[in-house]
């Protein structure tokens, strides 16, 4: 089992770790514990922790990972060997105790026709993501922690033509895709006597490697500028994720991360080579525990006088006119 490096020291929520419907553990300090499971957050009575025993837990986890914790570094960002997270705050930085958050790896990522029953992803928003695949349009889904981001993206994978060679860049393998011209890259934290490897390293070298579509597993800071570079000179078709609350936002976040590049470009004009690289942005959300499509949008042009970006609104959750 993959948690059998971490569960000597956490005992007391053992079952939890090995409860395979359960997909995100949360404790807070020696008090709560709390639990996601089949998308609901609800707390986990009998299973808190002594504060100097889950202490000793979390640093033991990380000398066990190859890892370290201390007060003079009191945050730790860690992976199990199955992709597993294991994320931790010592006190004072953690106000009222430790705080160890553990999400599960995704072991099984559902299908697009799967996702239609279960209701995240209505029938005719696939069709019309499908239809852009083929078309070669760039997608980019975003949406808030645990909403599903990373699952329709791997659906999506499914549709991309069989004889494209795909290169897959994640800053942690995650993706489960099953094809015979599949490049898989990996980014690399800094480690002892070893230096970082990072998404922008690894998408400048992608493109030496004839790709046919590029899939970034996620867009987060400077490596926006090279996506947004590698979309606009022939590597159309391609797929990533974001983090925002709506699609439109997406769009602000992903020039902000552009920004971040360092590259001296005029905002305008970030925003103007958007307009011309991204053509869908699909917005995931969460309604009663249940990760739902909340809309999907076409981005027809950049205003530069208003600043504003054109859209049109192929799929709004709750409208009567579903797909435009």
């Amino acid at each position: 089992m993959s948690f059998d490096v971490i569960v000597p020291f956490l005992r007391p929520i053992a079952r939890l770790l090995e409860d395979p419907d359960i997909t995100e553990i949360m404790v807070n300090g020696s008090q709560r514990v709390f639990i996601e499971r089949q998308g609901i957050v609800r707390e986990v009575h009998g299973a808190q922790m002594d504060e100097r025993n889950l202490r000793v837990a979390v640093k033991n986890i990380a000398r066990a990972l190859g890892d370290d914790i201390s007060e003079e570094k009191p945050i730790l960002d860690s992976r199990l060997p199955d992709g597993s997270r294991v994320a931790a705050v010592f006190p004072p930085c953690s106000v009222g105790g430790t705080t160890l958050t553990i999400r599960k790896f995704q072991a099984r990522f559902f299908t697009a026709d799967e996702l239609a029953r279960t209701g995240t992803l209505p029938p005719e928003v696939f069709r019309v993501l499908r239809e852009a695949i083929d078309r070669r349009e760039n997608i980019l889904i975003s949406g808030g922690t645990s909403t599903g981001k990373t699952t329709l993206l791997n659906a999506l994978t499914a549709c991309l033509p069989e004889d494209d060679r795909v290169v897959l860049i994640e800053d942690t393998a995650e993706l489960q895709i099953d094809r015979p011209n599949l490049v898989r890259f990996e980014a690399r934290r800094e480690q002892p006597h070893l230096p970082a490897v990072t998404i922008r390293e690894l998408l400048r070298a992608t493109l030496r490697h004839r790709p046919d579509r590029i899939i970034l597993g996620e867009v987060r800071g400077g490596e926006a500028f090279d996506l947004l570079q590698a979309l606009n000179t022939g590597h159309a078709g391609s797929l990533s994720t974001i983090h925002a609350n709506s699609a439109e936002q997406a769009l602000a976040r992903f020039a902000s991360c552009v920004v971040q590049s360092g590259v001296d470009l005029p905002y305008q004009a970030v925003r103007y080579q958007m307009a011309d690289a991204i053509d869908l942005v699909l917005h995931l959300g969460r309604h009663d525990g249940a990760r739902v499509t909340e809309e999907v949008i076409r981005v027809a042009r950049y205003d530069v006088q208003s600043d504003r970006y054109h859209v049109d609104v192929v799929f709004a959750r709750g409208a009567s006119r579903g797909v435009a």
